[in-house]
C-alpha cells in the first residue's frame, strides 16, 4: 500500500482512538469539590507537558552516554573489481567481500565515566523539575478553584447591592414624580444605579472567566462546571518554630533548587568530559569476513586491540572546553539567583501567615458588627423607622466576601510553603 493511501486510515483510526480516550474520561461531578478537582485534572498542561519533554531528552542522552562504552556490531559488504597484480597467486578481478566487525571500547581515561555521570545527573534533575511541575499544576489549579468561589461570592455581593440601588433609584423616580427630589439628585441616584449595574456585570463576566481558567487549569478546556463546594478551611493556632529553621528545610528540600543543583553538578561533570575529549582510547576488536578472492593478506578470523591516540585537533577541545565552562557558570548564576529569590518568597509566605491571622481577626470583629447593625437594621426596617436594610445586608456579603478571601490564602499560603519543602503532594502519591 502506498503512504498516501493509508493516510486516510490513519487518520481515522487516530480519531477513533482520540474519540474513545475521551469518552471514557470521567465527567466532573456537580458540584465539584476541591479534592475532585486535582484527581480529575488531565495532563495536557503546558508545565506537565515541558516538563515530560525535558525528562525524555535526558533520558536520550543518558541512553546515548552508555552507548560510548556498549559493543558495536557491523556488517560491512563491498563489491570491487581490481586488476590483480602480476605477483597474486589469485589473478581474478572480483575483489568483494563480506565482514563482520565487533568493537568494544576498553578505556578512555575518564570520558565516558564522565559523560555517563553527567548524563545520569540530568534524569535526577529532571525527575525534580517533574515534581516541580506537578506542584505548579496543583497550586494553579487550587488558585484557579478559589478564583471561582470568590466570583461566586463578588457577585452575589453585586447582585445584593444592584437591588438595594433599583429600589433606591426608583423611589427617587416616584419622589421626582411628586416633586419632593430635583432632576439634579435624580440623576445622581439613577448614575449610582448604572454603576453598580455594571459592576454587577463585571462581576457575572468573572463568573465565566473564572470557571474558564479552571477548565485550563484542570487540563479540561470548555469542560465548565456551575457549582463548585467550598473546602473547609481552619487556621490552626500560632505554630512555633524559626525561619531559619524552615528556610534550611527549603534549602535542602525544593524540587526547583534541588534541580538546579544536580544541574550544576551535571555542568561540572560535563566540564570534565570537555577536558578528556581527546584522551587516548583502548577498544578491542574481532572480525570475521568472507572474500571472493583468497590472498595473502585475507583473513577470514581476526581480533586485537586499537589504541587511537589524537594528535591535533585545530583548537576543537579547546573550544569544547570553554563552552562547557561557560555552561558550568550559567549553571552556577542560575542556582545562586533561584536561591536567593527563593529566600525572600519563602520569608514572605512565612511572615504572611501572621499577617493572614491578624487579617482574619480583624475581619470577625467586622463581621459581629455587622451582624448586630443588621439585626438593628432589621428591627427598625419592621418598625418602619429606618430602611437602610438592604445596605445592612449587602455588608454582610462584603464582609463573606473578605472572610472567603483571607481563608482562600491561607489555604494557598501554606500550600506554596509545603511545596517549597517539596511535600506538597506527598497525601496524593
Amino acid at each position: 500500500m502506498r503512504p498516501l493511501a493509508a493516510l486516510p486510515a490513519v487518520v481515522l483510526l487516530l480519531a477513533a482512538a482520540s474519540g474513545w480516550a475521551e469518552e471514557k474520561r470521567e465527567p466532573l461531578p456537580d458540584p465539584l469539590s476541591l479534592a475532585e478537582a486535582l484527581r480529575l485534572a488531565g495532563t495536557e498542561v503546558p508545565t506537565l507537558v515541558r516538563a515530560t519533554a525535558k525528562r525524555e531528552t535526558a533520558e536520550a542522552a543518558e541512553i546515548s552516554a552508555d552507548s560510548l562504552e556498549g559493543t558495536q556490531v557491523t556488517l560491512v559488504g563491498a563489491l570491487r573489481a581490481v586488476k590483480p597484480s602480476y605477483k597474486s597467486p589469485d589473478d581474478s578481478n572480483n575483489d568483494s567481500r563480506v565482514e563482520l566487525r565487533v568493537k568494544k571500547r576498553l578505556y578512555d581515561f575518564g570520558y565516558s565515566d564522565a559523560l555517563q555521570s553527567a548524563a545520569g545527573k540530568g534524569v535526577q534533575a529532571s525527575a525534580q523539575e517533574m515534581l516541580d511541575a506537578r506542584q505548579q499544576k496543583t497550586l494553579d489549579i487550587m488558585r484557579a478553584f478559589f478564583d471561582v468561589l470568590l466570583a461566586d461570592l463578588e457577585y452575589a455581593r453585586d447582585n445584593e447591592d444592584m437591588a438595594v440601588a433599583y429600589v433606591a433609584v426608583d423611589k427617587a423616580r416616584d419622589r421626582n414624580e411628586l416633586g419632593q427630589l430635583s432632576d439634579v439628585e435624580l440623576l445622581k441616584a439613577e448614575a449610582e444605579y448604572e454603576e453598580v449595574r455594571r459592576r454587577r456585570l463585571v462581576s457575572e463576566q468573572r463568573q465565566r472567566l473564572s470557571r474558564s481558567r479552571l477548565a485550563l487549569a484542570m487540563g479540561r478546556p470548555g469542560e465548565l462546571v456551575s457549582e463548585l463546594e467550598s473546602p473547609r478551611i481552619e487556621l490552626p493556632a500560632a505554630q512555633g518554630g524559626d525561619f531559619e529553621t524552615f528556610w534550611g528545610e527549603v534549602e535542602k528540600s525544593d524540587p526547583r533548587l534541588r534541580a538546579l543543583q544536580i544541574r550544576l553538578d551535571a555542568a561540572m561533570e560535563n566540564l570534565g568530559a570537555a577536558r578528556a575529549s581527546e584522551s587516548p582510547v583502548l577498544s578491542a576488536e574481532l572480525g570475521a569476513a568472507v572474500y571472493n578472492r583468497n590472498t595473502s593478506s585475507t583473513h577470514p578470523l581476526g581480533g586485537g586491540l586499537l589504541l587511537e591516540v589524537p594528535l591535533y585537533s585545530g583548537g576543537g577541545k579547546d573550544a569544547s572546553i570553554m563552552q562547557a565552562q561557560s555552561r558550568l557558570t550559567e549553571a552556577k548564576a542560575e542556582l545562586l539567583d533561584a536561591r536567593l529569590q527563593l529566600r525572600q518568597d519563602a520569608l514572605q509566605a512565612w511572615l504572611d501567615r501572621d499577617r493572614l491571622r491578624s487579617d482574619l481577626q480583624a475581619v470577625k470583629v467586622v463581621g459581629n458588627y455587622r451582624d448586630l447593625y443588621l439585626d438593628r437594621s432589621r428591627a427598625l426596617y419592621e418598625l418602619e423607622v429606618r430602611t437602610d436594610l438592604g445596605d445592612a445586608m449587602s455588608q454582610i456579603s462584603d464582609v463573606r466576601l473578605r472572610r472567603a478571601r483571607i481563608m482562600f490564602d491561607w489555604a494557598m499560603n501554606e500550600a506554596k510553603l509545603r511545596a517549597m519543602t517539596g511535600s506538597l503532594l506527598e497525601d496524593k502519591q
